[in-house]
């Protein structure tokens, strides 16, 4: 559902943002059963009734609590709904509430915010309100929910989650593209002044220059990774980073994440389904070190968060940068496979449009590309609205990814957005792309 970035919103169209939202996330939690929500499925990621309650106590704090006051600049979280206080690997011996009382703390919540919107002038110029952007930064904080609870129940124990089946994906053939394009370099506008929708870290706008360099015009597919690790990939510490060899030992990983040797191939898992290992669809479930490795098996590297968004974004014969790697209009399941309903990804290719100016195809979708790049602000970075959201993981601890993944919602997804993780973490639903330097050939 588009948020309609760069301007206010209308109390019809607040209205209709938030409930399709809150009827997403309980279409995806209602297969399960009331242990399914209470249990901790894996110590990464939180029981699926603490996320709901979260969402309500977020949504509480910021379309009530802090419209009524007015005031910005911490994140007022409290009691066990604090992520800070109270870190995932511990939530299970939390006072978690059941599914009822949830949906009772979700319902009250959500009623007094559409009450209260009669009440709130929209078009005010201040940071909170300015542009709808406090609407729009909870309608995504749901969404990124919405994907957080998607990876929790790729880990489900006791049983696979039944997903409710919502679109059928389209087919295509990785074979159908050039190995790598060239980008020619030059100075280039990367992230965004844009304030009705995109995060601190994604500001402010800014020109970069960049060195020519080559980048694969798909994704990293199972077929070619799956040579790497039939050749032995995993047992060759010479492709490995010092700290991605020692994790590779401690970890004793052999394959991605929910692979299985069948016979004389490969399964994999896929929410509730367990298919043969399909060679056209993108890779998923690998850490920044198997990408890493990967790459240098081949000769090549992980490309820069910067080169990743100027080769998804820039178009060098208009010199104009694009909100999308196809245009303008907003990520929608008619031109990539996001908005999670498809409960898997797709065939490379499946998308024809998805190709940006320079021909990289399926930069937006399927899944989240590792970058080689450390987590930290722009020159000229602003927190805002509070620190908790992006400063306080700058860092070398974190790399970034790009581009969103299939169970990314729609508003939740542009070219500017930054996500960032632990380079050992493969619950999320991550592959990569490579790149080398143009000196190479």
């Amino acid at each position: 559902m588009n948020v309609h970035l760069g301007r206010s919103l209308s109390v019809a169209e607040i209205t209709d943002l938030l409930s399709e939202a809150r009827a997403r996330t309980l279409l995806l939690v209602s297969p399960l059963s009331e242990e399914d929500l209470s249990l901790q499925h894996d110590p990464l990621m939180s029981p699926i009734v603490w996320d709901l309650g979260h969402i309500a106590h977020f949504e509480e704090v910021w379309l009530l609590e802090s419209l009524e006051s007015g005031r910005a600049g911490s994140e007022g979280l409290r009691g066990m709904y604090n992520p800070f206080e109270n870190p995932r690997r511990v939530r299970d011996s939390l006072p978690l509430p059941t599914m009822a009382e949830c949906r009772d703390y979700l319902g009250r919540v959500r009623r007094a915010v559409l009450e209260n919107l009669s009440n709130v002038d929209l078009t005010a110029d201040g940071p909170l309100l300015g542009q709808g952007f406090v609407f729009r930064m909870v309608l995504q904080h749901e969404y990124q929910h919405n994907e957080t609870i998607l990876q929790t129940l790729q880990l489900k124990q006791g049983g696979p989650y039944r997903a409710p089946r919502g679109v059928s994906l389209p087919s295509g053939k990785a074979s159908d593209f050039a190995e790598m394009v060239r980008f020619t370099g030059g100075t280039v506008p990367i992230g965004t002044d844009d304030r009705s929708g995109a995060y601190d870290n994604e500001r402010p706008l800014h020109a970069l220059e960049i060195e020519p360099f080559w980048i694969d015009t798909i994704p990293v597919t199972n077929g070619a990774y799956r040579r790497f690790v039939d050749e032995g990939g995993y047992d060759r510490p010479e492709l490995w980073s010092e700290a991605g060899w020692a994790w590779r030992e401690e970890s004793g990983v052999d394959a991605p994440k929910h692979w299985r040797r069948s016979g004389a191939g490969w399964t994999v898992r896929t929410m509730d389904l367990v298919e043969p290992l399909d060679p056209e669809k993108p890779v998923c479930h690998v850490c920044y070190h198997e990408a890493d490795a990967y790459a240098r098996s081949i000769g090549k590297r992980l490309p820069t968060e910067f080169e990743w968004e100027a080769a998804a974004t820039w178009d060098p014969r208009q010199a104009v940068k694009r909100s999308y790697p196809w245009g303008d209009t907003p990520a929608t399941p008619a031109v990539a496979n996001v908005d999670a309903l498809a409960f898997g990804t797709a065939r490379v290719g499946s998308f024809p449009t998805n190709v940006s100016p320079i021909g990289c195809y399926g930069m937006i979708g399927d899944v989240w590309e590792w970058t080689s790049t450390d987590f930290h602000g722009y020159p000229g970075y602003e927190t805002f609205p509070y620190p908790e959201y992006s400063e306080v993981f700058f860092g070398d601890e974190y790399k970034v990814l790009r581009g969103g993944s299939w169970a990314t919602r729609s508003g939740a997804l542009r070219s500017t957005f930054r996500n960032w993780d632990y380079p050992i973490r493969r619950q999320i639903f991550s592959g990569f792309r490579c790149a080398r330097d143009d000196r190479a050939g």
